[in-house]
Order: C-alpha cells, then structure tokens, then sequence
C-alpha cells in the first residue's frame, strides 16, 4: 500500500559484499509487543529487481515472478525473470488505477487496485483482461490457499474470498496477543500461514489464518540499505517456491530481490 510521502535522497550501498560472503545476517529479536517471537533471516541470495518498480503484488509461479507495480498512470501486471529481472511480459493497467495486490487461482491472475474498489482478473498466460469485480474499502494486498483467496485493506482485517464469485466469505482480525495489527499490506500464504507486510515496518508477520493470530515476526531491519532510496521504497513484496522451499522478499522501487532464510 501506498500514501506517498516527499521522496530522499542520497547514494546507494552496493550489495557486493553480501554476494561474496554468501550471506548476511539480520538482527534477531526476543518478542513481539504482543509476545509473539521475532525471528532475524540470512540473505542466500541476491538478485536484480526493476528500481521503477513501486512493488504492490509478487509471486512465484512456473519459473517466474508475476508482479503488480503500483503509482497512477504507472501500474502493470508484468511477469519477470528471476534471475535477470528482465520483464519478459507487461501489461499497463489503466491511468485512474492504482494497482495494488495480486494472486494467482488456477489460469487467471487477480489483481486489486487502491481506493477505486475495484479488481481485475486476467488469463495467466496471454494476461488478457477476463472480468473486473467490486469490493468496498481499499485493496491493499492478496494470496491463497488451496480453497480461498485473502485479501487485506490496510486495516488489522483479513477478508476471505470465494475464489470464483470473488464475495467476501469471511474475515478475521490480526492481533499479536491482545493488539490489533494494522497496516497489513502484501501478503503470501506459505506451509499454512500468512505471511505478511506491515506498511512502513521491516518486519513480516506470520499469521495463523483461522485465528488471525501473529505467530512470529521476522525482522528484516538492515535487508536493503537506505541509502540513494526515496521514502517510498520500503520493504514490500513476498514470494514463494514452495517445490524449492525458497523465499523471496523485495520492496518499492528496491533495486534488489533477496531470496532469504529465516533464523527462528
């Protein structure tokens, strides 16, 4: 999700010495405010990502990332190469539209938009647009499990969406013991759990989707150096190869996608 704030300035920290190492070690925490405890991560490895790319939706399919860029008369559906970054498939999405999350439900890609309350559905392969559908409040980030798509508004709430009508089924609140979560921006359903953004934070939450309890946190506070970013570029994006058991995180206007592994 967005509110843009006045864009930094400053030079960019390359990343060559992570490559070299092999790995970097984030900061590793005791406990969440709310007593959930707070995991740090290695980095395994370090690929390119599109700088003028404000990441709203990522995910890993068949090879590819499958990517939702946000900003108005900005906003794609696009599908890169993991390894180069190349975008090897793009789609504009139009002006008015500020695009948000997006998921994948057998051959179609579901794509949100901001505060327009609307949605768009594509055919995975040709990325023909197939259908539009509505929802109220704003569009912030989506993923699935094997029955149910999930969508997050910027609030503590996680909807759940029939995934053929796209209607809301059902909602639960994230809380980290007794607090409420807000914020909760793009999201990944990984062995079980939500894995989830928090706007202007470097931490995922891992989430328990039938409770919506946070379950753990990972922090990563230090992934990608300040330093030449605007304001805006902040953590945001989370895939996974669950064949590979690889996970990937990014952000807006990152220049860098890190494929990382969690130090509980």
């Amino acid at each position: 999700m967005i509110r843009l704030r006045p864009s930094g300035s400053g030079g960019h920290v390359l990343l060559a010495i992570l490559v070299a190492l092999g790995c970097a070690i984030g900061p590793l925490g005791a406990q969440g405010r709310g007593g959930a405890p707070v995991y740090g991560y290695e980095v395994v490895k370090v690929y390119p990502h599109d700088r003028e790319a404000f990441t709203q939706g990522l995910l890993y399919r068949d090879g590819a990332l499958y990517e939702s860029t946000g900003l108005n008369s900005r906003s794609s559906l696009r599908k890169v190469q993991l390894e180069t970054g190349k975008v090897l498939q793009q789609v504009p999405v139009e002006s008015r539209y500020f695009a948000e999350g997006l998921t994948d439900w057998g051959g179609r890609l579901v794509q949100l938009t901001w505060n327009t309350n609307i949605g768009f559905v594509y055919d995975l392969a040709s990325f023909k647009q197939l259908q539009t559908f509505s929802y109220t409040g704003e569009g912030w980030g989506l993923a699935r499990d094997d029955r149910r798509i999930i969508m997050s508004d910027g609030t503590s709430t996680l909807r759940f969406l029939d995934p053929q009508t796209l209607k809301v089924t059902g909602q639960v609140q994230v809380t980290d013991g007794s607090v409420p979560v807000r914020d909760v921006n793009e999201l990944e359903f990984i062995d079980g759990q939500v894995y989830a953004n928090v706007w202007l934070t470097d931490r995922i939450a891992m989430i328990a989707p039938d409770t919506g309890r946070v379950t753990a946190w990972i922090n990563l506070a230090g992934l990608m150096s300040k330093s030449g970013l605007s304001g805006d570029a902040v953590l945001n994006g989370i895939a996974y190869d669950a064949q590979r058991k690889r996970l990937f995180v990014t952000g807006k206007l990152w220049p860098s996608l890190f494929e990382i592994r969690i130090r509980r």
